[in-house]
């Protein structure tokens, strides 16, 4: 048997048909297989950078290997034309039929065909930088219709479903997740610079904490125990604190059992970070720096437009007391001291339900998201919670019955939740007892008592502040979104209809 050379020898054509064996095609002619690999030597981006502005009809001598999507073709007698996609931009084919190999296949191929090309780099007479066709291979046929450029895909069910076509005929989705993709990576530089070590924390969780949410419930078999899809790093994260981490963050999945709507899906992205010595104070100043760098590195300016209206994040971001903007929006000066009764009175005045067992802190908050916080354009940091709605926060120490927490409101939605961090292992005991409390009365997202948390902070957690981000609409809100499935690759959606 003759020697083969191997497929990264020197002497080997790195795009030698060596694929599958020679099929058929619908005509009944042989047909070239399909390699098994294909070493592009160029880039549809490199090449416009470096030979943008050639005269009309320049040959430059320089021969290159491609490789694509085929996303437009037109036939003109003897010469054919294509436009090749190859993720970092697009690039003109020329092929005359006397230079272009098996010309009538090429000119059959369907919108969507993956393709190699072999040529020279020129341009027309129309002065269009090109790759002339001197020699091509099919990489991969389309056996669906590929969406054309002009109409594209219009249904947004289909999109979403079929994202992977959507990336290539919806210019505003590859724009959007590439710049989710910087925007992570342009997280991580900063915090890191600033010496916060990333770290991983666990998915399954024993028990469900780290937030106010309802949990999605799992089995391990080994363990014949149930089991919870995070909701929140944040216990985790502190007990790094604990354990000699003072600074540390995770960008990971979270999961919380709620509905879906522009701007929630079941799983989603946080930054959780945690910063010893700080308290709230510190962590806003973090917050409105790190998110006016993201600004000025991905969209070149802190004065962004966000749904046709300016929207200014350069810091200092404004702070205001959570019940100083109840009453700025309202005219009611409401506050924790007076009679609940009244309390209930105002919330039903606007039309606010609340339950039962609600204390004033429930009910002070129920008014402020019903009437306040989607009217705040913002960016403003809305401080000093009830601390009956805020379980894993620190008193606040000039203020009975508030903590020292704050939610970053920008264009009427939360972006970030922060506190200065609950250190006293006994109030937090007690804390989480009140809320297994409700949860025992039928509040499917209260927390239960974490056990080996309290046992974490009586070996000391030192004053902390701790802050979570949610990334997707982060980027919403830098890439001009309204609506979350757009900044995610694949959302949760319902259930296909059988047959689709």
């Amino acid at each position: 048997m003759p020697d083969v050379p191997a497929p990264d020898a020197p002497d080997a054509d790195p795009n030698a048909l060596d694929g599958d064996p020679a099929a058929t095609s619908d005509d009944g002619d042989p047909t070239p297989p399909i390699p098994y690999r294909y070493e592009p030597d160029a880039t549809a981006a490199v090449l416009h950078a470096e030979h943008d502005g050639l005269e009309p009809g320049t040959e430059t001598g320089r021969t290159v290997t491609v490789a694509g999507r085929l996303m437009l073709r037109r036939v003109q007698g003897k010469l054919a034309f294509g436009t090749l996609d190859d993720g970092s931009g697009r690039i003109q084919l020329f092929a005359p039929k006397a230079s272009t190999p098996d010309f009538e296949r090429f000119t059959h191929l369907a919108i969507g065909d993956w393709i190699g090309v072999t040529g020279e780099v020129m341009t027309t007479r129309r002065g269009e930088l090109s790759v002339r066709v001197d020699g091509w291979t099919l990489l991969a046929p389309t056996r669906r219709q590929f969406p054309d450029k002009w109409h594209g895909l219009t249904d947004t069910d289909v999109r979403y479903r079929q994202r992977y076509v959507d990336l290539w005929v919806t210019e505003e989705a590859r724009r959007v997740l590439l710049l989710r993709s910087r925007l992570v990576s342009l997280t991580r530089r900063w915090l890191e610079d600033r010496d916060f070590v990333e770290v991983e924390t666990p998915l399954l969780h024993p028990i469900p904490g780290g937030a106010l949410a309802k949990p999605f419930t799992t089995h391990h078999n080994a363990l014949d125990t149930d089991l919870y899809l995070r909701i929140a790093p944040e216990l985790y994260l502190k007990r790094l604190v604990v354990g000699g981490f003072p600074r540390v963050f995770e960008i990971g999945r979270v999961f919380r059992n709620e509905g879906l709507s522009t701007r929630h899906n079941p799983e989603f992205t946080m930054l959780e970070l945690y910063q010893a010595y700080a308290d709230y104070g510190d962590i806003m100043r973090l917050t409105e720096e790190l998110v006016a760098h993201l600004a000025r590195e991905l969209c070149g300016t802190t004065v962004l437009t966000y749904g046709g209206r300016e929207l200014d994040l350069t810091p200092p971001w404004r702070r205001a007391r959570l019940a100083d903007l109840v009453e700025e929006q309202t005219g009611l000066a409401l506050s924790l001291d007076q009679p609940i009764e009244e309390l209930r009175a105002a919330a039903a005045e606007f039309e606010v339900t609340v339950p039962d067992d609600a204390g004033p802190g429930k009910i002070l908050l129920e008014i402020y998201e019903k009437t306040t916080e989607g009217e705040m354009w913002g960016p403003v940091f809305v401080i000093d919670y009830p601390q009956e709605v805020s379980p894993l926060a620190r008193p606040h120490r000039e203020r009975a019955g508030e903590v020292e927490r704050f939610e970053a409101i920008v264009a009427g939605r939360e972006l970030a939740n922060a506190f200065s961090e609950l250190t006293d292992p006994v109030d937090q005991r007690a804390r989480f007892e009140d809320q297994a409390r409700q949860k025992d009365a039928g509040d499917e997202e209260a927390m239960v008592v974490d056990d080996d948390y309290v046992r974490a902070l009586e070996y000391g957690l030192p004053p902390t502040g701790g802050l979570g981000i949610g990334i997707d609409r982060l980027v919403m809100l830098l890439a001009d979104q309204s609506s979350i499935r757009d900044v995610l690759l694949f959302p949760t959606l319902r259930p296909e209809a059988p047959g689709s």
